[in-house]
């Protein structure tokens, strides 16, 4: 008898297939492909000081999510970001982006495979992501004080996520930092922050915190708007709006002084939602149109009672029913706007 194919082994689908455009005629392109929730730092914006990680038994396979992620190549997902958690502490997962960089090109689909990390692992997998084609990397990184960045992580070491960028860098791979603005943490090291990025030669972008999951604190005590950052900087230095995008949500300025390019996430106090392209998917299947709406469809369901076209059906589904517009609110007292965490819906 021969045996069924796996998920993995399955041809790619006819390209193109139908494109997926929301309600509001959106075209989505853009998939952040979550891989596990867990992480070796524990980020207080991110998540409480002692998380209850998923079961691993909840969580799509490696191959589940190489074809999930395949059904959205061939619906016209043009940029894919893996994301956790930390995606680099679930095992082989290095394997499953070597599968997808299978794709990048024009027959594949595929324009750009990217990835979030905290850089911790870096030292072991930067070579292969680079060889598998990854060109550049997302480094989360809040300040560059060893006590602060301690605090910030509950107990992380910077000089790992340093050494961690050194390895990117020495792989070929372009790095921009991420940085959360923090009111009364890591606002007065704002300026040099981005200095020292730019004088490593990398890109950096700013984020404000979002009321994603209950973390232990009041948001409002963590929130600092960007657009109060911005006019602090410009007193410092001359920024230079540009047009360009990555394809995410930010706003990117040139600095003069530095040679750099800041990055910008505002999804307060400079709304994005009108030209939003993306959707995002957790380890365990479930497709979040918006990251500000608790709304969700269950893929691994799908894929597991549907195969293919159950998949793409629920993908239709969700894609239909994806909002106008997130509803972030952080206002003092104010509940998260949404229930999960950031590290169980893709950061």
């Amino acid at each position: 008898m021969t045996p069924s194919p796996t998920p993995s082994s399955l041809p790619a689908q006819p390209l193109p297939a139908s494109p997926l455009i929301d309600s509001f005629g959106r075209q989505i392109r853009y998939l952040r492909l979550s891989v596990t929730d867990r992480c070796d730092l524990r980020c207080v914006y991110c998540m409480k000081a002692q998380p209850e990680f998923l079961p691993k038994a909840d969580l799509l396979t490696l191959e589940e999510l190489e074809q999930v992620a395949g059904a959205f190549i061939d619906r016209g997902i043009t940029k894919i970001r893996i994301t956790g958690g930390e995606p680099l502490v679930r095992r082989d997962v290095v394997t499953l982006i070597e599968r997808l960089g299978r794709r990048l090109g024009r027959d594949g689909g595929l324009d750009e495979l990217t990835l979030t990390t905290n850089a911790t692992q870096l030292p072991r997998f930067a070579d292969r992501l680079a060889a598998a084609g990854l060109r550049r990397i997302n480094v989360s990184l809040d300040t560059l004080d060893p006590d602060r960045f301690s605090r910030l992580t509950r107990g992380g070491k910077l000089t790992d996520t340093l050494a961690g960028i050194e390895a990117a860098a020495a792989a070929g791979l372009k790095v921009k930092i991420n940085a959360v603005a923090m009111q009364g943490e890591n606002e007065d090291e704002l300026p040099d922050l981005i200095a020292w990025a730019h004088g490593q030669g990398h890109d950096i972008t700013l984020i404000e915190v979002m009321p994603v999951g209950d973390v232990g604190a009041d948001r409002a005590d963590q929130f600092l708007p960007l657009s109060a950052v911005r006019d602090r900087l410009v007193q410092r230095w001359t920024l230079t709006p540009l047009a360009e995008t990555t394809g995410g949500p930010a706003r990117y300025h040139r600095i003069a002084e530095t040679g750099g390019k800041l990055g910008l996430i505002t999804p307060l106090t400079g709304n994005f939602c009108a030209g939003c392209n993306r959707v995002r998917l957790t380890c365990t299947g479930q497709l979040h149109a918006c990251l500000g709406q608790d709304g969700a469809v269950d893929l691994r369901h799908a894929l597991r009672e549907g195969g293919l076209e159950g998949l793409n059906s629920a993908i239709n589904q969700a894609v239909a029913d994806k909002p106008e517009a997130h509803d972030f609110d952080v206002s003092p007292g104010a509940k998260p706007s949404v229930t999960r965490h950031m590290a169980i819906t893709g950061g």
